[in-house]
């Protein structure tokens, strides 16, 4: 193998051009079987859809990858709706055109630098996107920006913890993402403006038959950002196979995601 299987931590990058260059790769190579890998955070995903408003006219998708949330959401409210996907990997969006239905625009942007006019929609969508963005901050100012009064933004993302079997197995805590906690989530939120905010954790867990499975199902959905100074050899594999293996339950390997689910509401004008 010519690089590691683990993601790097958004912070490694040099300047934030370097870290979105090469997130938008990471995320651009995975397109193509983003769906059929993705299966556990499609699954996650689920968790966002009764909390969805009963109307909306205008609403984004943050981190939209291949559109599936996206067509889902042009069916639930309607022609009259404009959903927007919006993703930073351009070979993700290239996927998600070619089903696209009527009724939805796709743009490549970064979400801490949203190019949508203030008070652009209702609800904005974000499944496991915000976890890749090294300024939550920023991020948490855009959504605010770009939400009108009274609107809603329903977002998972990833707390400490997740995917700690794989840390294990590599021996290379320091290779995983620096999942924020919930409290860092909260705190930004209502930095931004937002009044009124939720946040639950929930442990997700999925099991797979192998470690070739294991990484193939986080390789596939993009969090392998490879660092080409990282060689692998064949101990370096058989070490992390037998420390995996040591974790092994009757339904397989173990893979831990720590889901935090936001719902954010901008109040309403008087």
């Amino acid at each position: 193998m010519s690089s590691s299987p683990l993601p790097t931590t958004c912070h490694e990058a040099s300047a934030p051009s370097a870290w979105r260059r090469h997130v938008a790769r990471a995320f651009s190579r995975a397109s193509a079987q983003y769906t059929y890998l993705a299966q556990a955070q499609l699954q996650m995903g689920e968790a966002l859809w009764t909390l969805l408003p009963d109307q909306a006219a205008h609403v984004l998708d943050l981190g939209c990858g291949p559109g599936h949330w996206c067509r889902r959401l042009a069916a639930r409210f309607g022609p009259d709706c404009r959903v927007l996907g919006l993703d930073l990997a351009p070979g993700m969006l290239d996927e998600a055109r070619r089903e696209a239905p009527r009724g939805i625009d796709w743009l490549c942007a970064d979400a801490a630098a949203l190019p949508l006019a203030n008070q652009h929609v209702e609800l904005v969508f974000s499944n496991l996107a915000i976890q890749w963005c090294p300024d939550l901050d920023a991020v948490m100012a855009e959504l605010y920006r770009v939400l009108r009064p009274g609107g809603r933004a329903v977002i998972n993302t990833l707390g400490p913890g997740t995917l700690h079997e794989v840390s294990h197995a590599w021996s290379s805590p320091g290779a995983l993402l620096d999942f924020r906690s919930r409290e860092r989530h909260v705190a930004s939120a209502r930095l931004a403006g937002f009044r009124h905010v939720q946040c639950n954790a929930t442990t997700e867990r999925f099991f797979y038959p192998d470690l070739a499975a294991v990484m193939a199902s986080i390789k596939g959905v993009g969090a392998q950002i490879p660092r080409p100074d990282a060689r692998l050899t064949r101990s370096d594999l058989a070490g992390a196979k037998r420390r995996y293996e040591s974790l092994r339950e009757p339904a397989g390997l173990p893979v831990s995601y720590q889901r935090l689910t936001l719902v954010l509401d901008k109040e309403s004008e008087a």
